[in-house]
């Protein structure tokens, strides 16, 4: 299992679960839920932050917010 912020653009993977619980809850109100396919969509040319596609929609993220998604391929 790795985290989000490991993936590279156009890298797909599924939402497993959460490191940091805090921010788990703000995550999962903005679409990632465990168990949904995300995709990472852009990089910020110095790599923060990163655009996501979850759940429909495009979601921008701090690498560090991305660190705390686990996800398995």
């Amino acid at each position: 299992m790795r985290s989000l912020a490991e993936l590279k653009k156009n890298e797909r993977g599924i939402i497993n679960g959460f490191k940091d619980d805090s921010l788990s809850v703000k995550l999962i109100e903005m679409g990632c839920l465990p168990g949904t396919e995300v995709s990472v969509d852009l990089i910020a040319p110095f790599g923060d932050p990163i655009a996501i596609g979850v759940s429909g929609y495009c979601l921008s993220l701090r690498k560090d917010e991305a660190a705390c998604i686990m996800i398995e391929d």
